[in-house]
C-alpha cells in the first residue's frame, strides 16, 4: 500500500462515527482503531510455542515479526481497524441441552451457518470502500482468522474487550460469542482510547468446565489438548484418553464460552448467513456417519466444517458414536465402516465398536 496523508477536512472523530454508523449497517456489534504496540505479547506468544501447545499447527512458528509488526505484513500500513460480529444461533441453554443428547451430533455454534471467513471478508471490503467513498482513495487489505494477524492483541487494543482466562476476546457487555475481522489500511487513524479492563476475577468456569483440561492455567491454552485442534486442526488419530472426554462434540467445542458467566448477555445475531444450515444442530450421529463423501461435501459446502475432509469427518463421529448410548443400530452402523480405505478411521471405528462390546459385557 502507498502511504497517503488524511484529508485535512476530515475529522479523525467524524471518521470513526463514520464508520461506527457503516459498521452498524453491514451488521457489526463494535469497531475501533487498534494501537499497534504488540509487544506485550510476544514474550506470551513465545513462550506458548516453546511449550509446544500448539501441537501440529508449526504454521504459527512462521512469520513472527509480521504477527507482531502490522507494516511488515502488509507495507504501508498506518492503522488497523477492528471490528467484531455476533455469530450466536442458538439460545445458549439450547446448545448445553444439546451437550446432554448424545445420540445427536455437536458442532461448534459458529460453524453451524455459512462460513465466516466469506461472509465477514464481503463485508470487511463494502466496510472499507465506504470509507474510501467517503475520505478519497486508500490502501487497505481485509482480514478474518486469516494470515500471520493478532487479531484477539488487536481488537483488545481497540478497546473491543479483554482476552479472558479462556484466551478468548470478551465484551462486558456482549460476552464472547463473535467473531473479529481487521482492515489493514495506509490512512492514520487515531487508536481508540478505550482500555478494556479485566473482568474475570476469581472466576474459573472454563478452566473448571473444560473436557480434556486443556486450560492449563489462567490466561494459557494447550492447543494440542482442546477438542476443536483434536477435531479440526489435527489430521491424525485422536489420543485414546481424549476420546471419552469429547462426548458427542464431532466438530469443535463451545464449552467455555457456553458456562463463561459473561455470555449471559450474548445476543442471537440478526445475521441471515450465520442461522443453522441442513439441520446440522440437531442431526442424529449415525445419520451423519452413514452419509458417503458426496452428501458430505454437499450439506458442508460453504460451510467452515469443510476444514475438515471426510476421512476426518468420519473419525470424529466415530469417536462420538463410540460414546453414545450401545445399541444394536450404532453397532451396524460402525460395522458398515469396517471396510473404509483409511487406517486412522478404521482405528477409530474398531475403538468405538471395543468400547460398545465392553458395555454389553458389563453385569447388569
Amino acid at each position: 500500500m502507498d502511504s497517503t496523508a488524511l484529508p485535512l477536512k476530515f475529522s479523525q472523530k467524524e471518521i470513526l462515527s463514520k464508520l461506527k454508523d457503516w459498521s452498524s449497517e453491514l451488521g457489526f456489534q463494535d469497531i475501533g482503531v487498534a494501537n499497534l504496540d504488540l509487544h506485550s505479547d510476544i514474550n506470551y506468544l513465545e513462550s506458548w510455542l516453546d511449550s509446544g501447545y500448539h501441537g501440529s499447527m508449526a504454521y504459527l512458528e512462521q512469520n513472527k515479526e509480521k504477527r507482531y509488526e502490522p507494516k511488515e505484513l502488509i507495507p504501508g500500513t498506518l492503522s488497523v481497524i477492528s471490528v467484531r460480529c455476533d455469530y450466536l444461533n442458538i439460545d445458549l441453554n439450547d446448545s448445553i441441552e444439546a451437550l446432554e443428547k448424545p445420540d445427536v451430533a455437536y458442532i461448534a455454534r459458529y460453524a453451524l451457518g455459512r462460513d465466516y471467513h466469506k461472509v465477514l471478508r464481503s463485508k470487511l471490503k463494502k466496510l472499507a470502500n465506504s470509507l474510501q467513498k467517503h475520505i478519497g482513495p486508500l490502501g487497505y487489505r481485509v482480514f478474518t482468522d486469516s494470515a500471520p494477524v493478532l487479531e484477539r492483541a488487536l481488537a483488545r487494543n481497540s478497546g473491543l474487550g479483554w482476552i479472558g482466562k479462556n484466551t478468548n476476546l470478551i465484551n462486558k457487555k456482549e460476552g464472547s460469542m463473535f467473531f473479529l475481522g481487521e482492515i489493514f489500511t495506509d490512512i492514520p487513524l487515531a487508536p481508540s482510547k478505550i482500555k478494556p479492563t479485566n473482568h474475570c476475577g476469581t472466576c474459573k468456569e472454563c478452566i473448571d468446565i473444560c473436557p480434556t483440561n486443556a486450560i492449563v492455567a489462567p490466561y494459557k491454552l494447550d492447543a494440542s489438548r482442546c477438542i476443536s485442534y483434536l477435531t479440526i486442526e489435527s489430521k491424525k488419530a485422536i489420543p485414546i484418553e481424549y476420546r471419552k472426554s469429547i462426548g458427542n462434540r464431532i466438530f469443535g467445542c463451545d464449552d467455555c464460552q457456553l458456562f463463561c458467566p459473561w455470555n449471559k448477555y450474548a445476543k442471537l445475531t440478526t445475521i441471515a448467513d450465520f442461522a443453522p444450515r441442513h439441520g446440522l444442530e440437531k442431526t442424529r450421529l449415525i445419520d451423519l456417519f452413514l452419509l458417503d463423501e458426496n452428501e458430505f461435501e454437499k450439506i458442508t459446502l460453504g460451510s467452515a466444517v469443510r476444514r475438515i475432509n471426510y476421512a476426518q469427518w468420519l473419525r470424529n463421529i466415530a469417536v462420538a458414536l463410540g460414546n453414545a448410548p450401545t445399541s444394536p443400530e450404532v453397532l451396524q452402523a460402525l460395522e458398515k465402516r469396517l471396510i473404509f480405505p483409511d487406517e486412522m478411521v478404521l482405528e477409530h471405528v474398531t475403538w468405538a465398536i471395543l468400547e460398545h462390546k465392553k458395555n454389553l459385557t458389563k453385569p447388569q
